[in-house]
């Protein structure tokens, strides 16, 4: 018997905004159905403000309102940025994640849930770490299993008569917060070019906290001296494969 059809468990999808967590949402609803799910955003208050016509749109697809959840303790990013005194970590982490996302998630959760993430067949590793370091949490990853990579999810968002994130149509892989400290040297020079007040803004914030997203050769390097010809940043491609049809198949035959 699937636990999801007892009594008091949730099955809950974390929803971000990004095509991978919507495919995953909305297989999740065809599988559990939609009084068995609950989809919660975790909002840092920093995304880039066409993710709230996304949410409204996805939210017509799944027929289930999104839950927003927000941290008591920050406003956003740049709040955590200033008050933590770290933008980015030496191992490559930062403290926005943790007060905005995990801490969030945490929080809302309960022991005995569901939990289903958008992880794709390209972050198999990243779903098997997550599940090392919570291996109390029951995790389910229809996208991996359903053999989806990131592609494959925009495109069907696309065919789903859903227009893509902004961040997405922009070039960007992920739909982040707008200036991401784990965001690559390519990443940042975009975020010049398409954000200026974006760049601007976090320039000055590295200076005012003394601590630079980048180092090179064990010293600092800031956004304010990084060269705009450093880096690279591809854009995505929308090809679908097909276990993208497959994938539509089945929630098609649920619905």
């Amino acid at each position: 018997m699937n636990r999801a059809g007892s009594m008091g468990v949730r099955v809950v999808c974390w929803f971000s905004c990004g095509a991978a967590s919507a495919v995953a949402t909305k297989l999740t609803l065809a599988r559990f159905g939609p009084d068995a799910v609950e989809v919660a955003y975790t909002d840092p208050g920093s995304e880039h403000p066409d993710n709230e016509r996304f949410i409204r749109d996805c939210e017509a697809w799944f027929g289930k309102p999104v839950t927003r959840l927000r941290s008591d303790t920050y406003k956003d990013t740049w709040d955590v940025w200033e008050r933590r005194g770290v933008m980015r970590t030496h191992h490559g982490g930062s403290p926005c994640t943790g007060e905005l996302k995990r801490a969030v998630r945490l929080a809302f959760q309960r022991p005995d849930d569901i939990q289903v993430f958008g992880y794709t067949v390209e972050e198999r590793e990243r779903a098997a770490g997550f599940r090392r370091q919570n291996f109390e949490i029951d995790l389910r990853t229809p996208l991996i299993d359903a053999g989806l990579t990131k592609d494959d999810t925009i495109a069907m968002v696309e065919r789903a008569g859903i227009a893509i994130p902004a961040m997405y149509l922009l070039g960007y892989r992920n739909n982040n917060c707008l200036g991401c400290p784990k965001g690559g040297m390519g990443y940042w020079n975009k975020i010049r070019k398409d954000f200026p007040d974006i760049f601007a803004r976090a320039a000055d914030m590295e200076r005012k906290i003394g601590n630079s997203i980048f180092n090179e050769g064990g010293k600092p390097l800031y956004l304010d001296e990084l060269d705009p010809s450093r880096g690279r940043h591809d854009e995505p491609s929308f090809e679908c494969s097909l276990m993208c049809h497959i994938a539509e198949a089945d929630i098609a035959d649920a619905a």
